[in-house]
């Protein structure tokens, strides 16, 4: 671990401490910021087995940046609407025509495509894998990963609060919702995994 990772670990850290401060869902708080605190104590140890370069290093703790402002407002909550008012003069439900929260949306998308390189580099670097059939396993496993998150949510919820699990899963009364959130994993990581072939092509020339 070089200090470039350390100050993002750091930062992360800041984020969480923040995010339990006066938490609008306490009820909420420790089942949303479990994960997060788990890949803080995890990553240090992970890196030493595993290394990775400071980009894919940085694109993990973007994606859980995320997750941790997601967790602050229960996900279907994120206040984007009152932000984009007050720095834009309007809102941007009215804008686009929304008629949900789709600040979970947004996250699914951004696991595959912040999750698309660390994957391929681990695949390529420390499992053998030729860098072209990581680029493709890296789309099966993170689908893969996806759609098991996906049960796993909604198992959890059943056993520990069946009456909220439809709150907690940001279903928002969408019957597709996992299916969505699935594809839009699915996108983010072939535009992930797009990038790093157009990267690797660029760097070639």
């Amino acid at each position: 671990m070089n200090s470039v990772k350390w100050t993002l670990l750091a930062l992360l850290a800041a984020a969480v401490v923040l995010a339990c401060l006066r938490p609008p869902y306490p009820e909420e708080m420790y089942l949303q910021h479990s994960p997060t605190i788990a890949l803080l104590i995890a990553l240090p140890l992970l890196s030493r087995r595993f290394p990775l370069s400071n980009a894919a290093f940085g694109c993990l703790v973007a994606f859980m940046l995320l997750h941790t402002l997601g967790g602050r407002y229960n996900y279907s909550n994120v206040p984007y609407d009152r932000w984009a008012t007050a720095w834009l003069g309007h809102d941007l439900s009215s804008a686009l025509g929304w008629s949900r929260n789709h600040y979970d949306r947004l996250v699914h998308f951004a696991f595959g495509l912040l999750w698309a390189r660390p994957v391929c580099e681990v695949s390529e670097r420390h499992f053998g894998i030729p860098r072209r059939v990581a680029w493709i396993s890296a789309v099966g496993f993170l689908l893969a990963f996806s759609a098991l998150y996906e049960i796993f949510e909604w198992g959890l919820t059943v056993v520990l609060s069946p009456q909220e699990a439809g709150e907690y899963n940001g279903q928002q009364g969408d019957l597709w919702d996992a299916q969505k959130d699935m594809a839009l994993a699915l996108a983010g990581t072939l535009l992930g995994v797009v990038a790093l072939v157009a990267g690797r092509d660029r760097g070639a020339s």
